[in-house]
């Protein structure tokens, strides 16, 4: 009975950055929170910061069966889950150690690696939707399910073309567009999980300092996850929207 009345969160890739503040949070706020991450000891370690009702959990969106056993492991200690943050994800895959301005020049359409481009979609499209499906099950057996999908307001197609935004010129084919299609995702599985009262929504956390750009990004990471940490607390909110820092509703 304890286990069906507590509030079940799962935050992949949440051992640094972003998904750790947002773990963080939840475990604040009452809830027990999977810690995801590839490396066991890294989310053992992240867990243990955050303390609460906060454990680790080993999961790699990029393998079934790491996802397989992280939706057994879940099935078993509550039967349900009520928050599904899909945060993992890369911004390339090449040579390790570049910096932001080496990665996006070689990053442009015209010359980047389609390879490369598979690789991180693996993880940032692909494998959100293998997650999202394999929990889908513990989702509907909670009260209030949310998916918080942790997007770019890169990703947004709109903002591509504004010749205002500064950030038009970086939209690229390895992350940007990955995002896009993340964001894709996120409206598909939003009309088809409406009637259901399963919430699904986008959120940018900005342009954050964490290694997925090299810790070059203008905020800090406490900074950063303010939008994504309101969003995955928000068990009423709307579905299918996409947001960015302070509450900004960004166009897809």
């Amino acid at each position: 009975m304890e286990a069906q009345k507590s509030k079940v969160a799962l935050v992949t890739g949440a051992n640094q950055g972003v998904g750790y503040q947002i773990a963080k949070a939840l475990a604040d706020n009452g809830y027990a929170v999977y810690v995801g991450s590839r490396n066991l000891q890294n989310g053992v370690d992240a867990a243990e910061k955050i303390g609460g009702k906060a454990k680790a959990i080993q999961i790699d969106v990029t393998d079934k069966s790491s996802i397989e056993s992280a939706v057994e492991k879940v099935q078993q200690d509550f039967e349900k889950l009520d928050l599904l943050v899909n945060n993992a994800a890369i911004s390339h895959a090449g040579k390790p150690g570049r910096t932001l301005e080496e990665i996006m020049a070689t990053n442009r359409p015209s010359i980047s690696s389609v390879d490369e481009m598979r690789t991180v979609w693996e993880t940032n499209v692909f494998g959100v939707v293998e997650v999202t499906q394999a929990f889908l099950p513990l989702l509907r057996k909670a009260d209030a399910a949310r998916i918080v999908n942790v997007s770019s307001g890169l990703g947004s197609l709109t903002l591509a073309r504004n010749p205002e935004n500064p950030y038009a010129k970086h939209f690229e084919l390895i992350y940007g567009a990955s995002k896009t299609a993340l964001n894709a995702v996120t409206v598909a599985f939003a009309n088809e999980l409406e009637a259901s009262g399963i919430k699904v929504s986008a959120v940018s956390p900005g342009f954050t300092a964490t290694a997925l750009n090299n810790f070059q990004g203008t905020d800090s990471v406490e900074v950063g996850s303010l939008e994504p940490v309101r969003v995955a607390l928000e068990e009423d909110g709307q579905t299918a929207l996409f947001t960015g820092p302070n509450e900004e509703v960004f166009p897809w």
